[in-house]
């Protein structure tokens, strides 16, 4: 009974809770089909009961959220038909259209009782996600971005992601590094969740690592091991896959065994059904690339091998020619220098003879010639003289000539010197000094 303060009823927790619990069995007395997505599935294995986390979410926000209960004899029987009808288990992050009851514990609160759920249901509504997606990507012109891309004539440095444990994973490297060929492939390991509601953020975080580096990488790879359609769904969302479409480098997928292709796939440049496929594509493209090249060294080794047996025989043949022509040619060149050698010296001794009869002709000429020009230079040399003699200063001092100096130059004109000068004159025999008392110029008019 509620409680009087004052003026106040006052109600206590547990009355309010029995009066929702009674208004809210009144009201939801029937069995309700409900779509939600189930979040999380919280089985709990000790007990085989599960206490799912359902929400509602639009525009990527949860817009209502609520517990639920499944018991576990219900649980087993949902679980086995999910996985006859999807080929998977119950897990977190699909969408649901399950049958519940409305129930609400003072204690526990407002919980839904899952009493059956729609598998197909689950399989339409991964479709109808899954055509969103390719629809949207097709609208934006991205859908085949990654496939129009270049290919990379040797795929060698590969960034994968995957998960290390994942026997997928380990499958795909068996086969790369144990190939027959020999074939070297570098690999680096991006991991990331590959199945789940993280699994979306969780490869587009990697995917965003490795763009990053892109320049080091050939190709990237999303490897997984097989799954159904539910354990692919995440692979239909469509941010995973526009990643994919406008990934800058080719995306190879090998993400499990399942023939109903993910939207991932699509948009990737190539799609394997299973990692080991995948591995196989890898080496395949070094086949196309080392084929036409081991052809190619195939085709050099032998047409080599035939050049040099070709040239060696034209060599041998050659040298035989050679040898001949040599032979030949000595013995000629040895008669024509015999020949040269004997008319050499007769022509030699020819030439000697005349040489000295031209020699003693020029002797003889040379003679005549030195001892006339000898004379002709002799009678030149006492004109010579006799010039000279004449010429001789003393000589003409001796006639009555002088010299008059000034300064110890001689003078040729009174306009070296001015009156009150002194100057030096030299006659034949003896000199005189005089002081210029006056100078007469001479008329030139």
């Amino acid at each position: 009974m509620p409680e009087k303060m004052s003026d106040k009823t006052v109600f206590s927790l547990l009355e309010v809770a029995r009066s929702v619990q009674k208004t809210i069995a009144n009201r939801y007395k029937s069995v309700y089909w409900v779509k939600a997505e189930m979040n999380k599935l919280n089985h709990y294995s000790h007990s085989g009961h599960c206490y799912p986390e359902l929400v509602e979410k639009r525009e990527g926000q949860v817009v209502a959220e609520m517990r639920s209960v499944l018991w576990r004899p219900d649980y087993e029987r949902i679980n086995r038909q999910f996985i006859e009808t999807t080929k998977e288990p119950l897990k977190n992050g699909i969408t649901i259209l399950f049958q519940a009851t409305v129930s609400y514990d003072p204690r526990y609160g407002l919980t839904l009782r899952i009493l059956d759920i729609d598998p197909v249901h689950t399989l339409g509504e991964l479709q109808r996600e899954k055509m969103e997606s390719i629809n949207r990507l097709k609208r934006e012109g991205i859908f085949g971005a990654n496939k129009s891309l270049s290919f990379p004539l040797v795929p060698k440095r590969l960034a994968v992601i995957s998960v290390e444990s994942s026997k997928g994973y380990a499958d795909f490297l068996k086969i790369l590094q144990h190939n027959p060929w020999g074939y070297r492939f570098e690999q680096t390991l991006f991991p990331a969740l590959l199945q789940g509601d993280k699994s979306v953020p969780a490869i587009i975080g990697q995917l965003e690592n490795i763009m990053q580096q892109r320049h080091e990488y050939d190709v990237a790879a999303i490897i997984r091991g097989g799954g159904g359609d539910v354990g692919l769904s995440s692979y239909n969302n469509y941010l995973l896959a526009a990643s994919i479409a406008k990934f800058p480098i080719p995306v190879l997928t090998g993400i499990g065994h399942s023939t109903n292709e993910t939207v991932s796939e699509m948009v990737a440049y190539q799609n394997a059904i299973t990692p080991s496929e995948l591995a196989d594509f890898l080496i395949q493209r070094f086949h196309q690339f080392a084929g036409p090249i081991n052809r190619a060294q195939e085709t050099i080794a032998q047409k080599a091998m035939q050049l040099l047996s070709q040239e060696r025989s034209t060599l041998n043949d050659t040298v035989r020619y050679f040898r001949l022509n040599s032979i030949h040619l000595v013995s000629r060149q040895q008669k024509a220098l015999e020949y040269s050698t004997v008319r050499l010296g007769m022509i030699g001794t020819a030439s000697l003879r005349h040489g000295r009869q031209q020699v003693q002709h020029w002797t003889q000429t040379l003679n005549v010639t030195t001892r006339t020009r000898l004379k002709d230079i002799q009678a030149d040399l006492v004109s010579a003289e006799k010039t000279v003699r004449l010429l001789d200063p003393q000589q003409i001092l001796q006639r009555g000539y002088s010299i008059t100096r000034f300064n110890g130059k001689a003078l040729k004109t009174v306009e070296s010197v001015k009156e009150g000068d002194v100057v030096e004159t030299v006659l034949a025999w003896g000199s005189m000094t005089s002081k210029i008392d006056k100078l007469k110029p001479v008329d030139n008019g």
